[in-house]
């Protein structure tokens, strides 16, 4: 490198560093302004919220003590309406409680009812509220830990007391919600006593004792945790040796102030993103001041033979690659054939269960008809004998056309579908399972419109996602005193068919479409057909879905395309 191109990089790197500088500092200190301000901002918010509180719950004595109810009450001893009295009042003005004392010191009223008869005679509230012709506040210890803030006022009649009202403050909420930010906040008597704060360990304390305080708790541990000193101009202090923004604001309130501490970590990250970004153009600028420098003493020969060396391992990376792929290619053949044995086995497995699964349906049919013709057959009664046999027959068929179907259960096509009404779907499946309904004496509720719900689809395999959903809604009200199933039938931008039951309910509702989950007991069912009927209802385009009723039973849809004619499909 020249001389002249040393001096360059030189000053680029003094100008860099300058900029730097520059920039750290006037960042740091707007960066620091913003976020004493937003402070400030908040602990003004802060405390104009208390001060509202206190103004508004002020009132509430004085106009108590001038209620003509509350007086006759004890003048009269008579306290029964004065608790809901309390109660609604308490709801309007949200306090936190209401109490009313009787001359003795007694709670005759009060709006939690637990408090009823408890003695105050000896507590300042009372002492100071019975002296005072005025409305008194006073700062009490609660035993549940923290401070209680509540007003007092005597109820009198021309110059004889008749009790004492007191209202508490519910300045706790305001704790709470100070909790939620960032910030430590505390909230300090006219003695420099801590009353209520974001810290627990605060209360009771000053501030100087607050801060001496070792393993900061939550609170400031968030709002202290990326704290920086910014060169030692930003803190107003340092606790537990990490440097905070104070901020102070008076409550116009018995001399009550208001503090918050806030870290300074977001100020750091902000200046030093930006510094990092200024940091990041001058190295590419130098770097690019080095390329152009450095370009003029590369050699021709050198790019050659390094080019040369590269040449050769890349040859040598290449052909080890290739002989990888090819020991990989092996090895996926033997992967992709022992899947594929997998595969058939796992098909013929389910095509096992579904097959012993979708023809119980019809044979247990068929064994309630040869039931029902035995009995007519003995009664003489051949032509109805004659009915049952036909309907034998029907299902003889439809267990064939079932076998026939799951042979080819795999394949995915639509080559069976065909125009078809729901309507008529519906009615052959009750037909199927009208036996079984007579048995059990099950209603059975329809609720459909009176023009045909077209849908595409296969009326065998939608019959028996419908046959399966009532032989399931059967099950589930076999303990019911009058079972009941109700059909409802829809049409609007889908086709919905609701099965609605009384029965027992689901269980386990997110695992019912899982193969081989059933909550029946063993011998009554394998858990195949909900999984089964999902899967016909997707091929079809639509979905099959569950619920529990809030009433009791259990709800399932089923929702279909509606099939678009040929006219509106061109259209």
């Amino acid at each position: 490198m020249p001389p002249w191109g040393k001096a360059v990089v030189v000053l680029l790197v003094v100008i860099a560093a300058a900029v730097v500088w520059v920039l750290d500092d006037w960042l740091s200190e707007s960066f620091a302004v913003d976020t004493r301000n937003r402070a400030e901002l908040r602990l003004v918010l802060y405390a104009g919220n208390i001060e509202a509180e206190l103004q508004r719950t002020q009132i509430v004595p004085i106009l108590m003590a001038r209620d003509p109810e509350l007086r006759q009450a004890l003048e009269s001893m008579n306290f029964a309406s004065i608790p809901q009295l309390l109660i609604s009042l308490q709801e309007d003005v949200g306090a936190a409680s209401i109490e009313l004392l009787d001359t003795s010191g007694r709670v005759v009223g009060a709006t939690d009812r637990n408090r009823l008869g408890v003695m105050r005679a000896t507590e300042p509230l009372f002492v100071d509220g019975r002296r005072a012709n005025d409305t008194i506040f006073t700062v009490h210890p609660r035993d549940t830990g923290g401070y209680g803030f509540a007003f007092a006022r005597a109820i009198r009649s021309g110059t004889q007391v008749l009790g004492v009202v007191t209202v508490e403050v519910d300045l706790a909420k305001f704790e709470r919600a100070w909790s939620g930010f960032a910030d430590a906040v505390a909230l300090l008597d006219s003695e420099g006593r801590v009353i209520l704060s974001t810290e627990p360990r605060w209360r009771g304390r000053t501030e100087a004792e607050a801060l001496a305080l070792r393993d900061a708790p939550s609170a400031i541990e968030r709002a202290l945790r990326y704290t920086a000193d910014l060169t030692g101009r930003g803190p107003d202090t340092f606790i537990a040796s990490e440097a905070v923004l104070r901020s102070e604001t008076r409550v116009r309130h018995r001399g009550w102030r208001l503090i918050s501490y806030t870290g300074y970590g977001g100020v750091r990250e902000k200046v030093n993103g930006v510094l990092a970004l200024v940091i990041m153009g001058f190295a590419l600028l130098l770097a690019m001041v080095f390329y152009l420098f450095s370009r003029r003493a590369w050699s021709q020969s050198a790019r050659f033979e390094q080019e040369s060396v590269e040449l050769r391992q890349l040859n040598i990376r290449l052909q080890r690659e290739i002989a990888a792929r090819e020991k990989m290619q092996k090895e996926l053949t033997v992967a992709e054939q022992t899947l594929a044995q997998s595969s058939k086995l796992a098909v013929l497995g389910e095509m096992s269960a579904a097959v012993s699964h979708e023809l119980n349906q019809p044979l247990a049919a068929m064994k309630t008809y040869l039931a029902g013709a035995r009995l007519l057959l003995n009664r003489r009664r051949s032509e109805e004998a004659l009915v049952s046999f036909q309907r034998i027959d029907d299902l003889i068929d439809r267990m064939g056309a079932i076998t026939r179907q799951l042979k080819s259960f795999a394949r995915k096509g639509g080559d069976a579908f065909a125009p078809l009404d729901l309507r008529l779907c519906v009615a052959e499946a009750l037909a199927m399972m009208e036996p079984r309904l007579r048995q059990r004496r099950v209603l059975v509720v329809r609720t459909m419109p009176k023009e045909p719900v077209m849908v595409m689809g296969d009326a065998l395999r939608l019959e028996q996602v419908l046959i399966n959903l009532l032989r399931n809604a059967v099950d589930a009200t076999n303990k019911i005193n009058a079972p009941q199933v109700d059909i409802v039938v829809t049409q609007g931008e889908t086709v919905s068919l609701i099965f609605r039951d009384n029965g027992v309910g689901i269980a386990d509702i997110d695992k019912i479409f899982e193969p081989f989950h059933t909550s029946k007991k063993p011998g009554e069912g394998v858990g195949l057909g909900l999984a089964i009927s999902s899967g016909i209802i997707a091929d079809h385009g639509g979905r099959l879905t569950a619920r529990n009723l809030a009433e009791g039973g259990a709800a399932f849809e089923i929702a279909l395309p509606v099939l678009v004619s040929t006219a509106e499909t061109a259209a």
